[in-house]
């Protein structure tokens, strides 16, 4: 899926190119070792998280080594805004986990079908992710259950929330993965939701619940659920228009049209229809 999005077949490629947008892939922990070329950040951890039945998803060191990649490579990307996406196997899983402990809800209101999983697979995730949550009982601080349960490339994108909330960046937030990763951040630094704009509702069960938990109010609900990014980037015309909207239309006053006016305007056109 990486050369895929680096030879710009992606969707969130063509939505970049569309837009304008550079697109910076990171390598946060994929299991193969990629030749360095332009658009790709190699930031690999390991080679893939532990498995948090067995015990911690990630060392408490290579948490904060992925925090670390986070802060550092926003502090290296240009502009004031950064728009959030990842591609990962399984990381619904991890962002369900993250929702269930840190908003303190039931994993079956957090668990959703993913990549496309039938009735009977969503039951056996969510038995398999309660026997994580058990195996992880005293995980409740927010870095604690982000080296229990979360990726790399969370972590990753928690560091990097950070990091640009602190440069008084915009941060665009993609879907349930970056929204998981939001709701870290946030726990650590709740002001952090302040540079925040929430691209989407999609289609994952529990990302209503969790923009719910987190007080906010997405700008699209399509039923999107790619990842990628792609929501982000779909959202972001919309931002640049609002701000054309505030910069360049004229107010009543430079306008020369009085508030009564306007009303009245209003009223005779209504009336009209």
């Amino acid at each position: 899926m990486v050369e895929n999005f680096l030879a710009g077949g992606a969707a969130v490629s063509v939505l970049a190119r569309q837009h304008g947008i550079g697109l910076t892939v990171v390598d946060c922990g994929v299991c193969h070792d990629f030749a360095p070329r332009p658009g790709l950040v190699i930031h690999k951890v390991a080679s893939g998280t532990a498995d948090a039945l067995e015990g911690m998803a990630m060392t408490a060191e290579q948490r904060n080594t992925a925090l670390a990649n986070g802060a550092a490579l926003v502090r290296t990307l240009p502009g004031n805004a950064l728009l959030l996406g990842e591609m990962g196997i399984g990381n619904t899983s991890a962002a369900s986990l993250l929702m269930s402990r840190l908003a303190g809800l039931d994993i079956v209101d957090c668990t959703g079908a993913g990549t496309g999983l039938d009735g009977a697979a969503v039951q056996r995730k969510i038995t398999i992710l309660r026997q994580v949550l058990a195996r992880h009982p005293d995980t409740t601080e927010p870095l604690d259950a982000l080296a229990a349960f979360g990726g790399f490339e969370m972590a990753t994108m928690v560091g990097a929330v950070l990091q640009a909330a602190l440069e008084r960046r915009v941060i665009v937030v993609d879907g349930f993965i970056a929204s998981a990763s939001v709701m870290v951040a946030s726990a650590l630094q709740p002001l952090v939701l302040q540079r925040c704009v929430f691209a989407h509702r999609s289609g994952e069960r529990g990302h209503a619940l969790m923009l719910a938990h987190l007080n906010a109010e997405p700008l699209l609900d399509l039923g999107l659920r790619l990842g990628e990014g792609s929501g982000a980037a779909l959202a972001w015309p919309l931002l640049l228009s609002a701000c054309a909207i505030l910069r360049e239309m004229a107010s009543f006053e430079t306008a020369g049209v009085s508030r009564q006016d306007a009303v009245a305007n209003h009223l005779t056109t209504t009336t009209d229809l």
